[in-house]
């Protein structure tokens, strides 16, 4: 969710080649042009260009877009993350019709809305996430809504704005196995992310969250975060293959093989989590508009076990 620069990539070895099954092609056509206008003309900042989403000319040539909200600073200097870290601006009270107003342009049917972390703030910015639900959901009564938040350093009052305002899915990254979470999250920690999400989920909330591989986990520890994912309650889990946004990051430890993230995906399932997004160019908010549907990646999943050849 956060980002910025680690001294711990410099000593470590050099950026590897991609394989063949990470490239993907340039963002072009007319879709995606009028994405991106809008975003221009509304001061809009989207993870997809902060993030350096790899999906960005398919999910903005489709019409969609993932927002963040809350400036384009973050308070937290994770090791993976391309979004830059330093003291934010103050908060635009704006932002949040601006949001609704842009979403209600492109007509989409489905919305993902994110934040960089805002810890210097005493609500951290829980105040305008809910503003910006509200606000989204009463100008497009008919678009679903999913909220990626930062972990709002765990206090009950600010998790339950986001209960309170209810968008159909809230997700909330725990991005690395444990072990790593020190290096690769410096200012989280991974039972408090735990936490996060089973508070959601008591609340009454849809629930997902993300995992980045290639980072120097195991396997065993891989199957050890979906596990413990699944004893909090969580209904989806999106896992992808980090890649290294500029060489002041975290390197890549390896490039997981497209059979590797099957074999998450199978596993998953058997753990009895509702949906699992697994592939070397998965994002969070990939195939988002279908993480909504109570029941639709367990479906899929069954039924592309049924017609496999034996």
């Amino acid at each position: 969710m956060s980002c910025g620069t680690n001294t711990v990539a410099n000593e470590l070895e050099p950026r590897q080649k991609k394989p063949d099954w990470l490239r993907v092609r340039l963002p072009i056509g007319e879709g995606y042009k009028h994405v991106r206008s809008l975003v221009d003309t509304h001061k809009l900042h989207t993870i997809c260009e902060s993030g350096n989403c790899p999906n960005m000319g398919e999910c903005w040539g489709a019409g969609t877009a993932t927002f963040m909200i809350l400036g384009n600073v973050c308070t937290r200097s994770c090791g993976f993350c391309a979004v830059a870290t330093g003291r934010p601006d103050a908060v635009d009270w704006d932002e949040p019709q601006r949001v609704a107003e842009a979403i209600h342009l492109m007509k989409v049917k489905h919305a993902v809305i994110t934040s960089v972390d805002r810890d210097e703030l005493p609500d951290g910015g829980s105040i305008i996430w809910n503003n910006t639900i509200k606000a989204v959901k009463s100008l497009n009564p008919d678009t679903t809504l999913e909220t990626l938040i930062p972990d709002f350093r765990g206090f009950e009052d600010q998790i339950q704005r986001i209960i309170d305002a209810a968008p159909e899915v809230v997700s909330h990254n725990i991005e690395t196995v444990e072990q790593l979470t020190r290096k690769v999250r410096i200012q989280a920690k991974y039972w408090r992310s735990m936490e996060v999400l089973r508070k959601l989920k008591q609340g009454g909330m849809r629930t997902k969250s993300g995992i980045m591989l290639g980072l120097g986990e195991t396997k065993e520890e891989v199957i050890q975060t979906m596990k413990n994912l699944a004893d909090n309650g969580i209904d989806v889990v999106t896992i992808g293959q980090y890649l290294q946004p500029t060489k002041k990051h975290l390197p890549v430890n390896r490039f997981v093989h497209p059979d590797e993230f099957v074999e998450y995906k199978e596993i998953g399932y058997e753990l009895g989590i509702d949906y699992v997004e697994s592939g070397p160019l998965v994002r969070s908010s990939y195939h988002s508009e279908k993480h909504v549907i109570p029941g639709y990646g367990r479906a899929q999943w069954e039924k592309e076990k049924r017609v496999k050849p034996l």
